[in-house]
């Protein structure tokens, strides 16, 4: 699986941690910064990596922020994204069962490096693939509706 992990200011240093914790198990690009340049605005970056996701040139992606809220909401401003708050195991393993979300976004000041590799993990197990025949399946066609409706462009 085509991974990106990224974060601002405040999430890059549990960015990179799960960026080393991940390698051997998926093809993981850090994308914190381009180049040497950190830009200043979570938004920015969720904007970026949030698209790239939609184009199709990583499957998921990780976002870190002191709090995982800035940019989960601004990656759910990206038409088609489904991003999830992710602060424990079960939340991480709802994400990919039940919303199929493409985005777990984590809180570098709320949970320490440990619990979010256990997320990761969760999130990204092998077990862990939507089933676009369950029963959470109704729920994801509305939440795209939704979305086009609001996104027509």
């Amino acid at each position: 699986m085509k991974l990106a992990i990224a974060g601002d200011s405040a999430g890059e240093p549990l960015a990179k941690v799960l960026a080393e914790h991940l390698k051997g198990k998926h093809e993981v690009t850090e994308v914190s910064r381009i180049g040497d340049a950190l830009d200043p605005f979570y938004a920015n970056l969720s904007d970026r990596v949030a698209n790239e996701v939609m184009a199709g040139k990583y499957d998921r992606a990780i976002l870190c922020c002191g709090t995982g809220i800035g940019v989960c909401i601004a990656a759910n401003k990206v038409p088609g994204i489904r991003a999830a708050l992710t602060h424990d195991t079960y939340s991480a393993e709802r994400a990919a069962l039940s919303n199929n979300a493409q985005i777990i976004t984590m809180g570098a000041r709320v949970i320490g490096t440990e619990l979010a590799k256990a997320i990761a993990d969760a999130w990204l197990a092998e077990t862990m693939n939507f089933d676009a025949s369950g029963k959470s399946a109704g729920n994801v066609c509305a939440i795209d509706e939704v979305d086009a409706k609001y996104n027509k462009g």
